[in-house]
């Protein structure tokens, strides 16, 4: 049986930073104006634990992301600290540990049409640095790779999305039962879904 893509849900959190700089409304407000619905929220601080197995779903993740790394690295000209992705990742594990430890964060899970594309549309490029003018990270943080890794820390995002559908589906299951997720309807779903607008003149 083919799923609606208005059923598509994805995985945010809200990161201790953003929760400490009293962004929360404001991000929540970004995705609700997309057309999204929240299906999903609690506040809760996550155990080392909890923040490795969320990033090691995906076991080709430490792989990926330290090639990832050390290709940015290359892309703006500079050096990285190693060739190994596998050394790097290591290093990135600890230092989202320590920073996704430590205070609270929100999650949430959206559904909605192209909700993991258009979440990470909206949040902006990994690198607040680098994102785009009028994305969350690119409006509100400074943050970039040369400071983190200056400071041996992780870089201040403020937001996890989920990468993929498939990401989404890891992750979500991760950090909630099904019987915290509500499945109900909101007014504007007929509008924006519905194959005909009805019922708008007298």
């Amino acid at each position: 049986m083919n799923t609606h893509p208005k059923k598509e849900r994805t995985l945010v959190i809200i990161k201790p930073d953003a929760v400490q700089r009293a962004l929360i409304g404001e991000i929540i407000v970004r995705y609700e104006r997309l057309g999204l619905k929240l299906v999903g929220l609690k506040m809760t601080v996550p155990s080392e634990e909890q923040v490795e197995q969320h990033y090691t779903l995906d076991p080709n993740w430490r792989r990926v992301t330290g090639e990832k790394t050390i290709a940015s690295y290359k892309s703006r000209g500079l050096t990285p600290p190693s060739e190994d992705p596998l050394e790097i990742t290591a290093k990135i594990l600890k230092n989202l540990k320590k920073y996704m430890t430590a205070g609270p964060v929100i999650c949430m899970v959206w559904e909605g049409a192209h909700a993991v594309e258009l979440v990470r549309k909206v949040t902006g490029g990994t690198e607040p640095r680098g994102a785009a003018v009028g994305t969350i990270r690119g409006d509100f943080v400074v943050d970039s790779y040369i400071m983190s890794d200056n400071d041996d820390r992780a870089v201040r995002n403020l937001i996890h999305g989920s990468g993929s559908v498939e990401e989404a589906n890891m992750e979500i299951p991760h950090w909630f039962t099904k019987d915290e997720l509500i499945d109900y309807k909101v007014s504007r779903e007929d509008v924006m879904y519905e194959a005909e607008l009805r019922n708008i003149l007298p």
